[in-house]
């Protein structure tokens, strides 16, 4: 059976988080593994209980108090834990390799043993480092967890069309509807033709699937910004991007694109390494 790995660190973010894992494992019938890190010189424990003075005898309480809670809701797979000591993205990306995890659901802001890794530009550690693509959801966050609508922003990088796969697998466990979003960065012309290509081979991929979705074009200065803008005017409630994207003068300034999108999108967002274009869930 499949595994999908859940970052935990018991804080407020990471317990959302948490409960998107839990909706997607029930729908791919997944085993989900709740990853805790132990760092012994940045942890700092944000767990009240007293029933006892040990952190790794809390942690394991706290554990099971999650299974306890959230294994009915899982009644086709399994709900365990796991708890490793270091750095916590490399710990990490160890046992996604490890259990051959087909997805990494975190927070991107907590406390405890994430505090160091999460803050700043760490958080973009694990999403480049993962084996397996990664959803991140930032502290504060609160949108449906069923997936109604995802959206697939399209631009002129040769990898923009490898997450279609993986987007339409999570389309098909859902029922969602996806929104390929066309993105024009330029007025050239041998560009934009480029990106309208990429759209339609997109959109011929989700068709022979059966995948409904919709096309939306978009000029645009600064891709991040505007596929945040789009995915809250129609309540999206999953970004899908990869982690190289186009380069302009505009987002080399901001940063990265993933890095943007990872730090600052109000939605959950999806991120795919190139080098997974071909894998398949297989449902």
């Amino acid at each position: 059976m499949k595994t999908i790995i859940s970052a935990i660190d018991f804080s407020d973010c990471s317990i959302n988080a948490l409960e998107h894992s839990i909706s997607i494992a029930k729908k791919s019938k997944s085993n989900l593994l709740m990853l805790w890190v132990n760092n012994p010189y940045t942890t700092k424990t944000i767990l009240s209980s007293d029933l006892s003075d040990d952190l790794l005898e809390e942690v394991e309480h706290q554990f099971i108090r999650l299974i306890n809670k959230y294994q009915d809701q899982l009644p086709d797979s399994k709900l365990d834990y796991m708890i490793r000591e270091g750095k916590v993205y490399k710990e990490i990306v160890n046992q996604a390799k490890e259990s051959e995890a087909w997805l990494i659901v975190a927070g991107t802001h907590g406390s405890s043993g994430f505090e160091e890794f999460w803050i700043g530009s760490n958080a973009n550690r694990i999403v480049t480092a993962s084996p397996c693509p990664v959803i991140t959801i930032r502290a504060g966050v609160q949108v449906s967890r069923d997936l109604s609508k995802i959206i697939a922003p399209i631009d002129s990088s040769m990898e923009t069309r490898q997450k279609i796969p993986f987007v339409s697998d999570l389309a098909l466990m859902f029922g969602a509807e996806v929104h390929i979003l066309t993105l024009y960065t330029t007025s050239v012309e041998n560009v934009r033709s480029t990106i309208m290509s990429y759209t339609k081979q997109a959109a011929k991929y989700l068709k022979e699937r059966n995948v409904n979705y919709i096309v939306t074009e978009m000029n645009s200065d600064n891709i991040s910004d505007s596929t945040i803008e789009y995915a809250k005017s129609i309540d999206a409630n999953l970004i899908a991007i990869m982690t190289e994207q186009e380069k302009s003068a505009a987002n080399l300034w901001l940063g990265p694109y993933a890095q943007q999108m990872v730090h600052h999108s109000p939605i959950p967002v999806l991120s795919v390494h190139p080098k997974e274009m071909l894998i398949s869930m297989g449902y």
